[in-house]
Formats: C-alpha cells, sequence, structure tokens
C-alpha cells in the first residue's frame, strides 16, 4: 500500500515525500535475497520455472520500492554490501548504479566485481536484468576495452540478451584472455555463428579447459557433433560446474544409438554411474520411467534418477513424491546420505503415480 500511494502521488506532481528507513532497508534487504535466491534456484537440476517466476514478481516489486526511493536508497545499498558482500548484493548495488544511470557507481560496481572468485555473478546479473538499451553505451566502451575484465562483462551481457557483436566477435573468440575466450566462444555457439567454425575448431585445442569446453559445445550448436562429442563427454564424466551442459551438449552430439552405448558403460562403473541415469532423463523417452523407478531404489542412483524424472515428467513437480530428508525413505538412505540434505524421490510413490497416470502397466 505504501509503494502505490507514492507512486500515485508522484504521478500527480506531488511533492516528494521522505521516505521511510526502515521499509527501504526492508526493500534492499530483500532485493538482494531474492536474487541470490534466484540464481541458486537456477543451478537446480533441472530448474522448476514456476518457483523461480515467483522469485522473479518479489524481486521486481522491491526493486520497484527502490526505484521510487531513488538516489535515498543509497546509503541502504551500499551498507547492505559492506555489511554482507556477496552475489545478491553485488547485483544490488549494480543494478541501482544502472538504473540512477550513476557512472561512478557503474565503475565501483565493477572494481566490486572484479574482486569475487565467481566471476562477478552479482555483477552480470544486473546487467541481465536492465534492457539492452539501458547497459548499451558500458557495453559498446567495455568491449573493446584493454581491460579484459571489462571485455569479459560486455561480452557476458550480450549473451544474457542475445546481441551480436557482429565482426568483433571474431576477434573476441581468440582473446587472449581465457574467460573472455570462453564467454566468446559460448556467445557464438548461442548465436550459431556458423562463419566462426573455423576458430571454433581451432579452440578446440586451446590450452585452457574452459574455451576448449565452450568451443565444443558451441560446435555441438552448429551440428558439429562428431568434432565436439569427444570434449563434451570428457567434461561431462569429470564433474565441475560445466558437467551438466556437457552432459546434455553430448546428448545431443551423437545418434541415439552412440549414447545410449556411451552411457551403458558409464553405467557399469559406480563412479559414473549417476552420471548416466541423469542423462538418460534427457533423451526425451517416458518409457524409461520404469527402469527409472528401479534405480531410485538404490541410495547412490536415486537423486540423479529423481532429477530424470523431473526433466521427463514436468508435471511430477506437483505430485508428492520427493523428500529433502533421504532417511525417511529408509535405513539404507540414511546409512547413505548421513546428514546431508539431498533431494530423493519415493520410488513406491513415483510408482503409484505412474500407474495412476497411465505411463506405467498396472501391476
Amino acid at each position: 500500500m505504501m509503494l502505490a500511494a507514492t507512486r500515485n502521488q508522484k504521478s500527480k506532481g506531488a511533492p516528494e515525500q521522505p521516505i521511510a528507513p526502515d521499509v527501504v532497508r526492508q526493500h534492499v534487504e530483500q532485493a538482494a535475497f531474492f536474487w541470490a535466491q534466484r540464481d541458486t534456484l537456477l543451478t537446480d537440476d533441472p530448474p522448476d520455472p514456476h518457483v523461480v517466476a515467483g522469485v522473479d514478481r518479489r524481486l521486481e516489486a522491491n526493486l520497484d520500492g527502490l526505484r521510487i526511493a531513488g538516489p535515498a536508497a543509497w546509503p541502504f545499498v551500499v551498507a547492505a554490501h559492506e555489511d554482507f558482500p556477496e552475489k545478491g548484493e553485488l547485483f544490488l548495488f549494480a543494478w541501482m548504479a544502472i538504473e540512477q544511470n550513476d557512472g561512478l557507481r557503474v565503475s565501483e560496481a565493477v572494481e566490486l566485481g572484479r574482486q569475487r572468485e565467481d566471476n562477478a555473478r552479482g555483477l552480470v546479473g544486473a546487467l541481465a536484468w536492465h534492457k539492452p538499451g539501458t547497459i548499451a553505451a558500458e557495453v559498446r566502451d567495455w568491449i573493446g576495452a584493454q581491460d579484459a575484465f571489462k571485455r569479459f562483462l560486455a561480452v557476458s551481457a550480450c549473451l544474457e540478451h542475445g546481441v551480436d557483436p557482429k565482426q568483433m566477435l571474431a576477434r573476441l573468440v581468440r582473446d587472449r584472455d581465457a574467460r573472455v575466450r570462453a564467454i566468446s566462444l559460448r556467445l557464438a555457439g548461442k548465436l550459431r555463428r556458423a562463419d566462426l567454425a573455423k576458430e571454433l575448431r581451432a579452440a578446440l585445442e586451446d590450452g585452457e579447459e574452459r574455451p576448449r569446453f565452450w568451443a565444443a559445445w558451441a560446435l555441438a550448436e552448429l551440428g558439429s557433433g562428431d568434432l565436439a562429442t569427444p570434449e563434451l563427454r570428457k567434461v561431462a564424466v569429470a564433474g565441475g560446474p560445466d558437467a551438466m551442459t556437457a552432459l546434455r551438449a553430448a546428448v545431443g552430439a551423437a545418434p541415439d544409438k552412440d549414447v545410449r552405448a556411451w552411457m551403458g558403460g558409464l553405467l557399469k562403473v559406480p563412479e559414473t554411474a549417476p552420471l548416466a541415469v541423469r542423462g538418460a532423463g534427457m533423451l526425451g523417452d517416458r518409457t524409461l520411467l520404469h527402469w527409472l523407478i528401479h534405480q531410485m531404489r538404490n541410495p547412490a542412483l536415486a537423486a540423479a534418477a529423481g532429477s530424470a524424472l523431473l526433466e521427463l515428467f514436468p508435471e511430477a513437480r506437483e505430485a508428492d513424491l520427493f523428500t529433502t530428508e533421504p532417511s525417511q525413505v529408509g535405513q539404507d538412505f540414511e546409512d547413505h546420505f548421513g546428514d546431508e540434505v539431498a533431494k530423493v524421490p519415493f520410488a513406491d510413490k513415483v510408482k503409484a503415480w505412474g500407474n495412476a497416470g497411465g505411463w506405467l502397466a498396472a501391476s
């Protein structure tokens, strides 16, 4: 009600009203929290778009409150970042700087992002949240800058908004900075820049792992799965932050028969068996449900089988089929997971749900 009343007063040309410090502080804290929450939710396997959309609405409502507060919100934004310099607070600092068209604050946000080891996710998130036209001037300045971090930010913004830097991308995929090369190769794949196929093939020999991976991913996007498959499979099996992206690309890069044979080999090795079970959900074959239920009874494979289920059957989210307390499933699950929090399915509930939905033959 307070926000609505304030906006109504402004729209009628009424004088600026004094801000309510407690309300502005709450908007700051909640905006930072909700962006950090959405960023974490997007790493779920697979993400729930409905949950993310709900968080987005709450985030935007708090950002709207800060738009109304205007520059008066800055002391609260700065204090929040000083007290808790994490990705959500960095997002808010950068978002506010861009929103207020405050060049000095934008420069400060860049320096704060430079200090982070997580590729400045909050800063990139702020660039993604704003419309392309709002950040166009900064991106144009940064994309040709001597500063590699600014080039990284510029290409990241292009990636988030699907903007093609045209002929400049040919130079960026060969950038001297590995992080810039990696994000540029990823952008080339997203844009399906077939004219850069030669550069992408050359990047498969890059001395750094992430440029090699994104070159392979980009080639897969262009339909050159034969070239991309070895690197994609290597990254998927190695684990790490790109493993699921690599697995998905590897599934699409080779004929179905070859992919199933590869997964069959993975399934025979305990260390890679969860990867094979998870990959099964990427095949798009709903007839695998009975097989997945069987995997759900194995504590080591249950979480992967649950993720595969949600990918094949998004509607399963609406049913009460999972728990985040593995001990509720059985003693063997408690022994395997200990105090670890993990989202695992109840195999019997999934079986009953599958029968009720006609996905399994009634037993």
